[in-house]
């Protein structure tokens, strides 16, 4: 059945869809993805007091960042993005804000790392509704050539999210305990929750296209695999949609993994306490990264007018510019020059982010947009999430046996031999050392050579998967090659009707 041309192009432009309210729905829904990026970023800021009150190793914190929000939130996605696409986006969205929050506050009043890791994965069972809703949404209140600049918007409440979670996360924990710090990041989530179904409107589909999508099919198995399998095949088997996706994955692996354990370094490597290193890891990681990603948005709009390519161009060159100065921001020896050079690779890092979801949202069919998105962050939690904060973790575990037998040790070699398992003291180290840290009543040699072995694992570890950002802007320029005409084809696609096929 194909679309009804009718009245959406009007609608768009008066009553509840015009540009003002489409900008409130914007601002409400980039208020959800700060509540998601807040709770998701909740670890990395109470980490260290939880990893000395519960004497969790960093391989386990790790797993509470990422592997365990991310275990069910990749499965849980794709049956969240299916009803997205028949149901109504906005009640299933404010739904899931509410499940996620509530939880969030629950992890407050658990006692063993098996509960942190239950509580963990429904907080991201809760937030594998948010995108795929958010973005299908977003598609539907903005045309193409506005699209990437709307995602920009909406992203920019990663870095509020880390902001918020970083202030607040951080003065609870050092003032009140992490426990309570967890209840304070949550309840603004509930209040959002409510504020999502009060005043957002759920659009037609297909209003930005200026069509009106025929109802879907009744429910069928074969017919929902039909459409997964489309949009699969639109993002992963064609070449340039699919180095976006690689890019986009690699990038977020390196970010996750390097940003789970950089607060815990400057506690450990510079001695900042929770509140201190909140306020000021909260600011690098969230004033630049919001202007990144409003720059990298309606940069690439202006740009991707002329060329499309511009799409993949320009996150490759905000990676490679942003690399160099990850790396020189952990050679500082003072806190300081550390913050202020974190606070310039962000801005340029991020860049890459609306871009990369502006093509997800334009290569696949009107009613595959919620699945793709579900379909991208399938990479980005599974391995990205899932895995970044894990290979961190456990490469600082290794490497802060080789330091502790070896202070000298370089790091390319402790890595090797860390990895290889060639650490003799490794045992020494985890009995005399529990939590990273020497027990109560210990001489001060040991106190120091446990405290300094950490410091220097942490800053190793980031270091190494910080690396990951050249790798990932490969893919970005190879992706430059033919993006544009698959960019053409589904616009053909989609102002006919028909499924694009990649």
């Amino acid at each position: 059945m194909q679309p009804v041309r009718a009245k959406p192009k009007a609608e768009a432009r008066t009553g509840r869809y015009a540009p003002g309210y489409r900008r409130g729905v914007l601002l409400i829904l980039m208020l959800v993805y700060t509540c998601n990026s807040a709770h998701r970023s909740l670890i990395p800021i109470i980490g260290q007091a939880m990893k000395a009150d519960l004497k969790l190793s960093d391989t386990q914190l790790g797993l509470l960042a990422g592997t365990a929000f991310a275990a069910l939130y990749a499965l849980a996605g794709i049956p969240t993005a299916r009803l997205a696409e028949r149901f109504s986006r906005v009640t299933l969205l404010s739904v899931a804000v509410a499940l996620w929050s509530g939880l969030t506050a629950l992890l407050g009043a658990t006692g063993t790392f098996a509960q942190l890791v239950a509580v963990r994965i429904g907080v991201g069972v809760g937030e594998a509704g948010c995108s795929p809703c958010a973005h299908s949404l977003i598609s539907d209140y903005y045309e193409r050539a506005r699209r990437t600049s709307a995602l920009s918007v909406y992203s920019c409440g990663l870095s509020l999210g880390y902001l918020f979670v970083s202030g607040v996360g951080g003065y609870v924990t050092l003032h009140y305990g992490w426990r309570i710090a967890c209840i304070a990041v949550a309840l603004p989530g509930l209040l959002v929750a409510v504020l999502l179904r009060a005043c957002v409107a759920e659009p037609p589909r297909g209003l930005s296209e200026g069509v009106v999508m025929p109802a879907p099919p009744p429910v069928a198995l074969r017919a929902e695999l039909t459409e997964l399998a489309a949009a699969a095949r639109a993002l992963f088997l064609t070449w340039p949609a699919a180095h976006i996706i690689t890019g986009l994955t690699l990038a977020s692996f390196a970010s996750y993994g390097a940003w789970a354990f950089l607060p815990a370094y400057f506690h450990r490597g510079y001695g900042l306490d929770y509140a201190t290193l909140g306020l000021v890891l909260g600011l690098a990681g969230s004033v630049p990264v919001a202007l990144g990603t409003l720059t990298g948005g309606f940069l690439t709009d202006a740009l991707g007018a002329r060329s499309p390519k511009w799409y993949a161009l320009v996150p490759a060159a905000g990676l490679l510019a942003a690399t160099p100065f990850y790396l020189a921001a952990l050679a500082q020896a003072r806190w300081q020059g550390a913050v202020l050079l974190l606070a310039i690779p962000g801005f340029f890092q991020y860049i890459s982010l609306a871009p990369s979801f502006g093509v997800v949202q334009n290569v696949v069919a009107v009613r595959q947009r919620a699945t793709a998105t579900a379909l991208l962050f399938l990479c980005l939690n599974v391995l990205a999430l899932g895995g970044g904060p894990l290979f961190t973790g456990f490469l600082t575990d290794r490497l802060a046996e080789v330091y502790f037998a070896d202070p000298s040790a370089r790091m390319w070699a402790a890595t090797a031999q860390g990895l290889a398992g060639h650490t003799p003291s490794a045992l020494a180290f985890r009995a005399v050392c529990p939590g990273g840290a020497a027990a109560a009543g210990a001489p001060q040699p040991l106190i120091g050579a446990c405290s300094m072995a950490l410091a220097h694992a942490s800053r190793a570890g980031i270091l190494i998967t910080l690396t990951l950002y050249l790798w990932a802007a490969a893919h970005y320029l190879l992706a430059a090659a033919g993006l544009g005409r698959q960019l053409e084809r589904t616009a053909r696609r989609n102002a006919q009707g028909a499924a694009p096929q990649g």
